[in-house]
């Protein structure tokens, strides 16, 4: 199952408001307010690369007070 590490900054003070959006999504396993660059990083996770791709599109990058995300893909899990 494809995973992936989402950044995502948003507008000054609404990261409290975004992390709760995110954590209604199905696809998002963990997320967390974080310092530096970003303001939030999510791990999403999918059944399919195309399921994965449209959560970020159309769900994630969608949510209310979202400037920017960076989608990192994760090659390979090691267990």
């Amino acid at each position: 199952m494809p995973l992936a590490f989402v950044l995502i900054n948003t507008e000054i003070g609404s990261e409290s408001d975004v992390l709760k959006s995110l954590r209604k999504i199905d696809a998002v396993e963990e997320a967390y307010m974080v310092y530096g660059v970003y303001d939030i990083v999510a791990k999403v996770r999918a059944e399919t690369m195309d399921k994965l791709k449209e959560i970020v599109t159309w769900h994630v990058r969608r949510l209310d007070k979202v400037r920017s995300t960076l989608t990192m893909i994760v090659i390979e899990e090691t267990k």
